[in-house]
């Protein structure tokens, strides 16, 4: 059993605009079958899988609030060595005899399996097991929940808001899918009454949250191999904003038809956010710095404040005017919103600069949708202004290539050069595998015009683009999968044969 865990009760400040929610302690509304009503301190949870970013998140709060922690992982990280010296303890490896006889609850990971050693002996055992997002539920229920969810953009919008809610002294609970340097990682427990967290939409696991603000940034295809069409991802977000009680607010993006869609109906107050149109949220834009925009914020029609962003792409604008909306029901000042959102550079992966040789920046983004590609390309050209933009794009899934071909074909227009290598093989079956591979994305690419080659290793990519590249090019590395490994071994590659960085 973890020993040295902290019972540390946690305050919230009055917060007007906001309706009231329940108090620290009090059994929360959501419950799951077969699992504590509450999660209180003494009581001890094991974690498979609790070195994810999220997963690590919750086993912090559990640990905050005297919450006994145990866990595995397939291997060790500096991330998890932190939380072993908060008191979990926590075994490389799975395996039966990792999970405890005195054990309340087990949480499981959404990369692992039904026969996962431990989800069976838990099983087993008459122990409950449980989703993570069913345990980000429970946490969320006795604090004000902040869910942001979307398509693309979750990641930005939700660490944007942390950040500001820190930075304004409301120190709140955060956790994220993406490490950010400035919150000192993908998750953290503060002492203030606001609990913010991504809202995944895959195996629809956010509709296990307890928001009291939702966020909807846009609504797109993706994940079509879970859902079966557009419609039914609308129905999903729609569900996702019904969790929203009637006294609570859903903020919505007024300038995607489908996130409208989404709204219509539910009995929680919406306000919307954008750039065209009568909307409660307006950006107009003032201008804009190698990319990064400077806008006037209106609330309604009156304005309201300036903001300066220092990340770059008119879709951090809109991102930004959802942090405001959400930060203003907090009861933070505009002023004080627009100093955190000038202070916020980005999470890890979001067009993070890898270093720079010989003239030759290199960039890596995680962006693996088609929006995603359009804007972060467009954003990156107006920010570096390259001689030549390089793109490496790795595919993630075979079944979303398949899906969004085209979509992905057309994303590409303002790369000079896009090189490709194999998919990532993750979720899909062999036979998904086969219908579709990176050769075709080339192909597609080269029939809307583009320059577009394969190569199927990182290698072979790295010496190509070593052998090429000049000074004043720039060349980003894009996908959910390892393709940030390319960034990497190109700057080694441009240090070891130029001679100079």
């Amino acid at each position: 059993m973890a020993q040295g865990a902290r019972t540390r009760r946690l305050s919230g400040r009055d917060t007007p605009t906001v309706p009231a929610y329940p108090p620290v302690g009090a059994e929360p509304k959501v419950v799951f079958a077969g699992i504590p009503k509450a999660l209180v301190a003494g009581m001890h949870v094991h974690m498979v899988g609790i070195g994810g970013c999220g997963m690590r998140g919750a086993a912090a709060v559990l640990l905050r609030r005297g919450v006994h922690v145990s866990g595995s992982d397939r291997s060790v990280s500096a991330e998890l060595a932190g939380l072993i010296e908060s008191g979990a303890l926590v075994q490389i490896g799975q395996a039966k005899e990792h999970v405890p006889e005195a054990c309340d609850l087990v949480v499981r990971s959404a990369a692992v399996r039904d026969d996962n050693p431990e989800v069976v002996a838990a099983r087993e055992g008459q122990c409950p097991v449980i989703k993570y997002s069913q345990l980000l539920g429970l946490l969320m229920a006795d604090r004000l929940g902040v869910a942001i969810a979307g398509t693309h953009g979750k990641s930005t919008t939700t660490a944007m808001t942390a950040f500001v809610l820190r930075q304004a002294g409301l120190d709140p609970s955060f956790v994220i899918g993406a490490n950010v340097e400035q919150l000192g990682g993908g998750s953290g427990v503060g002492d203030g009454r606001h609990f913010v967290v991504e809202a995944c939409e895959f195996d629809r696991s956010y509709l296990n949250l307890k928001p009291r603000i939702a966020v909807i940034l846009n609504v797109e295809e993706d994940h079509l191999d879970y859902y079966k069409n557009l419609d039914e991802i609308v129905t999903s977000f729609h569900d996702f904003a019904t969790l929203v009680p009637d006294d609570g607010l859903v903020i919505v993006n007024g300038g995607n038809r489908d996130a409208l869609k989404a709204v219509v109906g539910i009995a929680a107050k919406v306000e919307t956010f954008g750039f065209e149109g009568r909307l409660n949220w307006k950006a107009e834009v003032l201008g804009s710095q190698r990319g990064c925009f400077e806008f006037r914020v209106l609330r309604d029609g009156r304005p309201l404040t300036v903001v300066r962003l220092a990340i770059p792409g008119q879709h951090n604008v809109a991102n930004a005017l959802a942090v405001m909306a959400v930060c203003i029901h907090a009861g933070v000042e505009p002023e004080t919103i627009a100093k955190g959102l000038a202070g916020f550079h980005g999470a890890s992966r979001r067009l993070t600069w890898r270093g720079c040789v010989d003239g030759v920046n290199v960039v890596d983004d995680y962006a693996h949708h088609p929006t995603e590609l359009q804007v972060t390309i467009k954003a990156a050209r107006e920010y570096y202004s390259p001689r030549k933009l390089y793109v490496v794009f790795q595919p993630h899934q075979h079944s979303r290539t398949r899906f969004l071909l085209n979509d992905f074909a057309r994303s590409f227009g303002a790369a000079d050069v896009v090189m490709v290598p194999d998919i990532y093989f993750v979720r899909d079956s062999e036979k998904e595998r086969d219908l579709i591979d990176a050769k075709d994305l080339v192909e597609r690419i080269r029939s809307n015009g583009g320059d577009a080659r394969y190569e199927p290793g990182f290698d072979r990519i790295v010496a190509r683009l070593c052998a090429e590249v000049q000074s004043g090019d720039l060349v980003i590395t894009m996908g959910a999968g390892d393709v940030w490994q390319v960034a990497d071994g190109l700057l080694k590659c441009l240090a070891a044969t130029r001679g100079r960085k």
